[in-house]
């Protein structure tokens, strides 16, 4: 699973890959600032059993900090986009590929209004954040229509002359991007009934809404509306939750700054917190002080947080539909060989067997399963049990 960080320069794109990973990447007030990708890791938050079963647990792929477990993911940040990108203004197609195999896009906006379309400054509230979002989705369609487009002529004659199926010459020719059978075969047969068409009489309009159907269902996005401080940002929230956009509120700046003084021991606070503690106040000055408070006033007052921890969660959970799962070799130690407790949490999509999972953990376990074990009710589960989030398991298999 990668995910991307997508939208225009100056909008707070590598401020909130920094405070999702704390990795040092360049942060500055100009366009170009990210001029190769940066590829960083991030952790989605959620309870760990460990509560639950009362143990203390030693995670090897993942971490807990009281009773929470952080398991990582893949973020792909890339440079800002400006307008025709797609036609390689800029570095419009570079930054565009590195996008190519990420299964859900976070486009970052400015909800204050206060960068022009190019992401150059302007007055607080003088541009409306919905031009960036109309200008992003074009760009990725039209980026993707530009590869179908070069290759549709080649697609319509192997179906036709060796009766192949559209649907696996789509998915062969458009390897390089992310995308899976069932989304060509839904944008396909979505498209053709809505045009009326078949896809061999199609010409570039027809093929411009199938792109943009099949960009919908590949690369879904999810705004993240940055820098709520600014009173005209939670208007412009408003406007575009009601507009039916799936849009999280945050502030990436905050977010930072509260990581790398919590990092530092100075406060406590984890990714996800609705406060923060002050714990050693010396360490801080009054500039220092003045601006904790405004961070606690003007995000967490208002909107519960900073909406970074939230945001990942929403993307990996809802979006993707992802759920947790916990093995583990000893049913009633909880352990794994070598004596961790709760050692992995693994993210796996909703949907997939007990057997899955056993090919997902190694390949010989899966080819040797047996059956399973729910830890919680000590019931054997077989083969194409559905796993549940949060399910605690033991697989037996002969090896």
């Amino acid at each position: 699973m990668e995910i991307g960080i997508v939208g225009k320069p100056n909008v707070g794109k590598s401020t909130l890959f920094a405070s999702l990973t704390l990795s040092d990447v360049p942060i500055a007030n100009y366009p170009f600032t990210t001029i190769e990708p940066n590829v960083g890791i991030g952790y989605i938050r959620i309870d760990c059993v460990c509560k639950e079963f009362n143990v203390k647990d030693s995670p090897k792929n993942s971490f807990c900090i009281d009773g929470n477990r952080f398991i990582p993911i893949k973020l792909v940040d890339t440079a800002g986009l400006v307008p025709e990108a797609w036609k390689g203004r800029g570095l419009g197609n570079q930054f565009l590929d590195s996008i190519s195999k990420t299964s859900v896009l976070i486009h970052v906006i400015d909800l204050s209004g206060s960068t022009d379309i190019e992401g150059r400054p302007v007055s607080p509230g003088t541009h409306d954040p919905l031009e960036d979002i109309k200008f992003l989705e074009n760009e990725l369609d039209m980026w993707l229509y530009s590869i179908i487009r070069r290759h549709w002529n080649d697609i319509v004659k192997l179906t036709k002359m060796r009766k192949l199926d559209i649907n696996q010459v789509i998915y062969e020719k458009l390897s390089g991007v992310k995308l899976s059978i069932d989304h060509i075969k839904n944008a396909l047969s979505s498209i053709s009934e809505k045009l009326g068409v078949p896809y061999n009489k199609w010409g570039d309009e027809e093929l411009i809404e199938f792109t943009k159907h099949l960009r919908r269902l590949s690369k879904p996005i999810v705004l993240a509306g940055n820098k709520i401080d600014y009173d005209i940002a939670w208007e412009n929230y408003n406007k575009l939750k009601e507009m039916g956009y799936d849009i999280i509120p945050i502030s990436a700046l905050s977010e930072l700054v509260l990581r790398k003084l919590a990092n530092q021991k100075i406060i406590k606070y984890l990714p996800g917190d609705n406060d923060f503690t002050i714990i050693k106040e010396d360490k801080l000055n009054n500039k220092q002080l003045r601006a904790l408070e405004k961070i606690r006033e003007k995000i967490f007052e208002k909107y519960g947080g900073t909406g970074i921890q939230q945001l990942l969660n929403h993307v990996v959970f809802d979006l993707l539909n992802y759920i947790v799962v916990y093995p583990v070799r000893d049913p009633n130690k909880l352990t794994d060989a070598e004596g961790n407790i709760l050692p992995d949490a693994y993210l796996v999509p909703k949907g997939t067997t007990l057997k899955d999972f056993a090919y997902m953990i190694h390949t010989d376990l899966g080819k040797n399963f047996l059956f399973g074990i729910n830890i919680r009710t000590k019931m054997r589960l077989k083969g194409d049990y559905i796993l549940n989030h949060r399910d605690v398991v033991s697989i037996v298999s002969t090896v």
